[in-house]
């Protein structure tokens, strides 16, 4: 009989393998990248947590910039925070419909389905189907669960002999069996699910390596979805299920669920990483997360503003030709917005005691991130709960391994002291 000890254990020695794996395939897969120009890959480049030195200059010279994409493909990166606000916001002139993408840049295996990749009316209907399900009074049943993992995870870290990987033990784990909690997913295929969501996110595998995991990924929502119409559960699933019936095709909720996991997994653990190397690394920051409950809510907001871990929204296609700022949009030109440009421009330097505001980091518009107030909630919990029961948790010798060129800006392996 498979139990919730044994899956978890699964769980982690899965992510010990696949941090092995990963950097494997970093310089196996980096030949494929190195076809493209450098220029091209600035968006995806940081140093440590910071934003590249190209990527600042790109930002301080101007709000618009063509890459030098080959292959006969014109993109135009928008780093301005007014002119990114305007084309997240302008779903009349942009497109965000996927098959535009297998237009310009030739046949791709399978759209993934979901939120980021429609647009309205189908992107409208789709996301009534799911807010109710974002609300605060359906995600609170979620906290003590989310407390219950982020305790486990802590007393792991404690049972461990030396050093600990922060991202195999602790980041990774809190988000990839929360959204099992949330879609419903079973125990006993919940390594399996984890497996499939790290694998998206894995540049270094090749364009191939992702497209086949979006494809498998969406096999076995499909296979969830197949279930759980036969006995709805009381996850996301489910819940849409009983609430609208076969109103809602198979397809259309296996990529939904699909679209659940892009934008929840990698995405709060890379900020679980990374945040926890920016508060190790200020005092100030550090002591306030750790012993003021009301400062808590403002620094993960300045945290998620600084870092903006999803460093590019969605690509968008122009429907006609336009201008942003000035510059010539043709018709069919793809404009992606760098969203950690976008919120550096507001502040550059990390501000622990800088009130609040409006950043970019869950996007903006009709595709703003609908799991926005799940990963806050997880964000909320964890950051408290790992400085207060290690307080002297500290980096090690060995320098942490970030991602050279990731949509997700993230670090593979965190190595830290925790007595």
């Amino acid at each position: 009989m498979t139990t919730l000890a044994s899956v978890r254990d699964g769980l982690v020695a899965w992510v010990a393998r696949r941090s092995v794996t990963r950097w494997v395939m970093g310089r196996i897969g980096s030949r494929a990248l190195s076809l493209l120009p450098d220029a091209a890959l600035v968006p995806l480049r940081r140093d440590g947590v910071e934003p590249a030195a190209a990527m600042e200059r790109l930002r301080l010279t101007g709000p618009v910039h063509r890459l030098p994409v080959p292959f006969g493909v014109r993109v135009w990166l928008v780093t301005g925070r007014p002119e990114a606000k305007a084309v997240l916001a302008d779903t009349d002139a942009f497109s965000n419909d996927y098959a535009r993408l297998g237009a310009a840049v030739g046949r791709i295996e399978q759209a993934p389905g979901g939120l980021g990749f429609a647009d309205p009316p189908d992107h409208t209907r789709l996301r009534k189907l799911l807010t109710p399900e974002f609300t605060m009074r359906r995600l609170s049943r979620l906290v003590p669960r989310i407390d219950q993992i982020v305790t486990e995870r802590l007393d792991a870290m404690e049972a461990a002999d030396g050093p600990v990987d922060l991202v195999a033990e602790f980041a990774l784990p809190i988000p990839s069996l929360t959204i099992c909690e949330l879609l419903g997913v079973p125990y006993a295929d919940r390594a399996r699910f984890q497996e499939l969501a790290a694998a998206r996110f894995d540049l270094f595998g090749g364009a191939t390596s992702a497209l086949g995991a979006i494809s498998e990924s969406l096999e076995y929502m499909r296979e969830i979805v197949r279930r759980e119409r036969l006995d709805p559960g009381d996850g996301l699933i489910g819940m849409i299920i009983r609430e609208h019936g076969d109103a809602v095709g198979d397809e259309e909720l296996a990529g939904l669920a699909d679209g659940v996991l892009t934008g929840g997994f990698d995405t709060t653990a890379s900020m679980l990483a990374l945040g926890a190397v920016v508060l190790m690394g200020d005092p100030a920051a550090r002591a306030a997360m750790k012993d003021d409950d009301a400062a808590v809510g403002p620094l993960v907001e300045e945290l998620l503003r600084h870092l903006s871990v999803v460093q590019v929204a969605f690509p968008r296609f122009a429907r006609h030709d336009l201008e942003i700022a000035g510059t010539g949009i043709k018709e069919g030109d793809v404009v992606v917005v760098s969203l950690s440009a976008a919120d550096r421009a507001e502040a550059a330097a990390f501000d622990p005691t800088r009130p609040p505001s409006a950043h970019l980091a869950f996007g903006h518009g009709a595709h703003r991130c609908v799991g926005a107030e799940l990963a806050r909630m997880e964000l909320r919990a964890a950051y408290p709960a790992l400085l207060r029961r290690f307080p002297n948790l500290r980096l090690t010798d060995d320098r942490p391994t970030f991602r050279t060129a990731s949509i997700v800006h993230g670090v593979d392996r965190l190595l830290v002291h925790t007595d």
